[in-house]
């Protein structure tokens, strides 16, 4: 079976077209929009359905995924490229000012992951930022091995010292972001999103935030 199939199988598998998605991803861009900048030319990795790169406001806009079945859910204006996240070879060196990526390092383990590191850094400008949503594992121990895809295990404060040994500084670690995943407690409408952001303890919340930008 080609990597492929077994992308597009694992696309069937755990991902299901969620009402109000768009609008909870159009809340949480803008968010997140203290890192990217509307000029930014901004990458979204293991992009799934667009949901957040259709969402993000920036000057230009790229997704990349495995699963070839990908490219119907981007919006006009978004590019977009099938391939794997280690091998980023079509993409010049300091062209990104924002790469993003929710829930992807936790499927990657060994040389896939290093690579998958190093090829982001390489593709961002000097200070350009890595900007991380993904499960901590701290919060989530007895879901975390559900998928059964995941093979690293991430904390806050591991996820944080990764990044820095490959030549990021931190600017941001937010333990508790957001539920594990759209199924859980997150409700489906936009203005209770908006609402759950703007707590300072937010219950159910077992994904973190991490932002890395490139050292100059």
């Amino acid at each position: 079976m080609s990597d492929d199939d077994t992308a597009a199988q694992y696309f069937r598998a755990r991902f299901v077209p969620e009402a109000g998605r768009a609008g909870t991803w159009r809340v949480i861009c803008r968010h997140l929009a203290r890192y990217v900048p509307e000029t930014a030319r901004v990458l979204d990795l293991g992009a799934g359905y667009c949901s957040f790169i259709n969402a993000v406001r920036a000057g230009e806009k790229h997704a990349l995924d495995a699963n070839p079945g990908f490219v119907e859910f981007a919006a006009p204006g978004v590019h977009t490229h099938v391939g794997r996240c280690h091998s980023l070879l079509a993409f010049p060196a300091a062209h990104f000012d924002v790469v993003f990526a929710s829930n992807l390092l936790e499927h990657l383990a060994g040389n896939e992951l290093a690579e998958t590191i190093c090829e982001v850094r390489r593709v961002l400008r000097p200070g350009g930022r890595f900007v991380l949503m993904q499960p901590n594992f701290r919060y989530c121990v007895r879901e975390y091995f559900d998928d059964y895809t995941h093979q690293t295990v991430f904390t806050h404060v591991s996820l944080a010292d990764l990044l820095r040994a490959h030549d990021f500084e931190i600017e941001a670690v937010v333990p508790r972001f957001l539920p594990l995943s759209f199924k859980s407690r997150l409700p489906a409408w936009s203005w209770l999103v908006e609402l759950y952001l703007r707590l300072p303890w937010r219950p159910f919340a077992k994904q973190m935030l991490v932002v890395g930008r490139a050292r100059r």
